[in-house]
């Protein structure tokens, strides 16, 4: 797939034409509609329509992006250079093509992380870390993160991890002092995390908790280590 671009009057907008249409009548459902589908970084609602838009926000520094009947303009925010963004630009709409996703659907796409309209100011904000923070720092080690669910009584937020973060030894020590330090941090309301263990045989399970068992060890000591040496160790 060869893509082209264009510069445009405005330095933080680049013209990205990836030879294929983008946005067509059999998407849009409109043969009269020329006017195109811009969204920014701030429209949740209208960013869940557009797998395409989703995946070039995951880019830091894009600002906007415009979706035309064969090219993708993407608006960058000044203090992020174009030499860092381009190549990200490129692969993003790339994984776009790949997937077979249209550019625009008439309805959200759904997932884990969707805002609902009957999800509370707390679990939203638990499902925007998990989206923007926490999602693209385990998918980068071939593993991801998904939201169950949250226990206001108990603060105890529940996810599930995939990939690589499956039956890893370090999964829990990664659990507890990344994903739940960062979620108590920012959200007062959330106590603890826990992971939903996939079901397995008898000998799954015992293997399971073993790994548990010297994870928790390796996690002890690490603190032993930290109050050894002074520093403070957040539980």
């Amino acid at each position: 797939m060869f893509i082209q671009t264009v510069d445009t009057p405005n330095p933080e907008s680049i013209k990205f034409l990836p030879g294929r249409p983008v946005l067509t009548s059999e998407i849009t459902g409109d043969s009269s509609n020329t006017t195109g589908f811009y969204v920014t970084h701030t429209d949740k609602a209208d960013i869940a329509r557009s797998p395409l838009a989703k995946l070039l926000f995951t880019i830091e520094g894009v600002k906007g992006v415009y979706l035309g009947a064969d090219f993708v303009t993407v608006t960058k925010t000044a203090e992020y250079s174009w030499s860092h963004i381009r190549t990200l630009v490129f692969s993003s709409i790339m994984d776009h093509y790949a997937s077979g996703k249209p550019a625009l659907t008439s309805t959200p796409e759904v997932t884990d992380t969707t805002i609902l309209e009957d999800d509370d100011e707390v679990v939203a904000m638990i499902k925007e870390l998990l989206e923007s923070r926490i999602r693209p720092a385990v998918q980068e080690d071939g593993g991801d993160i998904r939201y169950v669910g949250f226990e206001p009584e108990s603060g105890i937020v529940t996810v599930q991890l995939a990939g690589s973060c499956v039956g890893c030894p370090s999964s829990s020590v990664t659990l507890k002092n990344g994903v739940e330090n960062m979620l108590m941090h920012y959200i007062p309301e959330v106590t603890c995390v826990e992971s939903l263990e996939e079901e397995e045989g008898e000998d799954g399970e015992e293997e399971t908790e073993k790994l548990i068992s010297a994870d928790e060890k390796k996690a002890k000591s690490y603190e032993e280590r930290l109050h050894a040496a002074g520093i403070p160790f957040s539980d």
